[in-house]
């Protein structure tokens, strides 16, 4: 409720600057004669001022509670003032009068004083944004504020979704005077939208458009980027380097990493996917390996370049072998001795079905759907070995490839091993309901790292998702604040609220409440969904504009990575295991 009530002060506060600042704007519209141009000056000014309120309640909710800077705040004002425009003077305008919308050079010339004054206006609006936020944000770290001994010292290790969720709540809370000192320690200094990370191995996306940095999205926040060496649970400090920082609650949220069970030859052949490096090698290992097959006469060596393997059926591993697909034959055109039907895409999955999160009817729907685009599946067995040559399969079948990606599995972050602490299985610390860390004083644990009774499910462990994580983090951040004035902590309690796939060729699956979607629909719903969680205004836009750009030209096949690089997929390959 308290994050529905945020967003709803956030469109209000909005509304009613937009509606503000739409008075000086229209009052210049009706000095240019634009209101007794469309009819009437009275009804005129109430449609304005209509759409002056709409437009300032949805910057108010997307560009959050925090300034980014002035020249920001106008910019993305200006952008929503643009996208204003687009829809209601070149879409809902032409439906009102019984026409259909065009969006031609002549529609938008007609309308282009509505789009001077549509830009102005969404500026104006986003600079009395944030005029007034600013005001309301108590300094910056470093600052004049009040004597850190009277502050209880929070130090967050982690800077993805969960740590990054906490730091934002807790700077929501020390506007109630919450007396925190919080200090957030990354190993990066970005916070990774890992949805849409296999879009970047497509070269669909820009790298840096799904990352957004830590000290912007948690500006009243002290930083530092580096790396914890040790954990004084005893002394109560974190250890990086000659430095010690001390804290009165730790909050652990450093995430997962790749696990290769131990499988030969994996961890020194596979590519993975879950980081933008990854991404980025991954790309441009494939654009290399078209280059060369342009060239290549070999038979054999071509069809082992141009089989592509992906191990995992999940959703990493659905989302990047359709993303593959689609960047490999989306500019196949620009490669003329390389035929159609030469690339070959395997997904290998243990289980009898793919997507098991979803639905067997959607991940049937989803099968189908890969399969009639040419994309093989074997279910049912596992990569036992990898090499420089290909994988072996444990049913004995070998794929000569040179393109093995890894989904199949994570692991904790070896991060966890400092702490004394209790760890599950799966090596993540064990929490009780409230996030604390089992036999630990003053720790806690949120994000994939974590391993969460579900108090509602019989103590099942939460899965570790982005959704679970962002919510997760806001709960360590009220116990904390609970913790600190004599309170009790809150279970964390939360229900799924759905699942999205995306299957490439504008098609998609998901599952949202319940209620099933596939193809074209799912496809917008989770672009749409996930464009609106992307952090910052600035982030979305850039987005968006990839993506309409990537409906008109094929994609970059620039490669920017050293050709002997392209070869060795992980810091360990060359050591060319061979399969036996």
């Amino acid at each position: 409720m308290a994050g529905r009530r945020s967003i709803l002060s956030e469109a209000t506060a909005g509304a009613v600057t937009g509606l503000l600042a739409g008075v000086p704007v229209g009052t210049l519209m009706q000095f240019q004669g634009m209101f007794a141009d469309q009819g009437g000056a009275g009804a005129s000014w109430a449609a304005f001022l209509a759409a002056a309120t709409a437009v300032g309640a949805v910057l108010g909710v997307i560009t959050e509670q925090r300034p980014h800077g002035l020249a920001a705040a106008v910019s993305g004002g200006a952008l929503v003032g643009l996208l204003g425009w687009t829809v209601l003077a070149l879409t809902l305008a032409p439906l009102l009068h019984g026409a259909a919308p065009t969006w031609t050079v002549t529609a938008a010339a007609m309308t282009y004083r509505d789009l001077i004054a549509a830009v102005l206006h969404g500026a104006l609006t986003g600079a009395a944004l944030y005029g007034l936020r600013s005001s309301a944000w108590p300094p910056r770290p470093g600052a004049e504020q009040a004597p850190v001994a009277a502050l209880s010292r929070v130090v967050i290790v982690g800077g993805g979704f969960a740590g990054v969720s906490a730091a934002k709540r807790f700077e929501r809370l020390v506007l109630r005077e919450v007396p925190v000192d919080v200090t957030v320690i990354s190993d990066s200094n970005f916070l990774l939208f890992t949805p849409m990370l296999a879009e970047v191995a497509s070269s669909a996306l820009e790298p840096a458009h799904i990352s957004s940095p830590v000290r912007s999205a948690v500006a009243h926040t002290r930083f530092q980027h580096g790396t914890v060496d040790d954990v004084d649970t005893a002394g109560r400090a974190v250890v990086m380097g000659d430095e010690r920082i001390p804290y009165d609650h730790l909050v652990i949220a450093v995430g997962s990493v790749p696990s290769f069970l131990d499988l030969p030859g994996v961890a020194e052949h596979a590519f993975t996917m879950k980081d933008l490096a990854d991404a980025t090698r991954l790309r441009d290992h494939v654009i290399g390996v078209l280059e060369r097959c342009d060239q290549l006469a070999d038979p054999r060596e071509r069809a082992r370049l141009l089989t592509f393997v992906v191990a995992g059926g999940g959703f990493a591993g659905a989302e990047t072998v359709a993303e593959l697909f689609d960047l490999v034959h989306g500019v196949l055109h620009l490669y003329p001795r390389i035929t159609a039907d030469e690339p070959e895409f395997v997904l290998v999955h243990s289980r009898d079905r793919i997507l098991p999160e979803l639905s067997p009817e959607l991940g049937a729907y989803a099968l189908a759907r890969l399969q009639a685009r040419g994309i093989r599946f074997r279910l049912g067995v596992r990569v036992s070995e990898a090499a420089h040559e290909g994988v072996r399969l444990s049913d004995g079948e070998r794929l000569a490839t040179a393109t093995f990606v890894w989904t199949a599995g994570t692991r904790p972050s070896p991060f966890v091993a400092l702490l004394p602490a209790e760890q599950a299985g799966s090596g993540a610390l064990v929490t009780d309901a409230t996030l604390r860390v089992a036999g630990l004083d003053g720790v806690w644990a949120v994000g994939d790292c974590a391993q969460i009774p579900d108090v509602d499910q019989d103590g099942t462990p939460f899965p570790p998702t982005a959704q679970h994580a962002l919510r997760q983090g806001r709960v360590v951040a009220d116990n904390i604040a609970a913790t600190i004035a004599g309170g009790t902590p809150a279970a964390f309690r939360f229900r799924t609220i759905g699942v999205l796939v995306a299957l490439g060729h504008r098609t998609a699956a998901a599952e949202i409440r319940g209620h099933h979607f596939s193809g074209f629909a799912a496809w917008l719903m989770w672009r749409g969904i996930y464009l609106a969680k992307l952090p910052g205004l600035e982030k979305r836009v850039r987005v968006l504009l990839d993506w309409l750009l990537d409906l008109a030209f094929s994609r970059d096949i620039v490669v920017t990575t050293d050709a002997k690089a392209l070869e060795s997929p992980a810091p360990l390959a060359g050591l060319d295991r061979r399969l036996r």
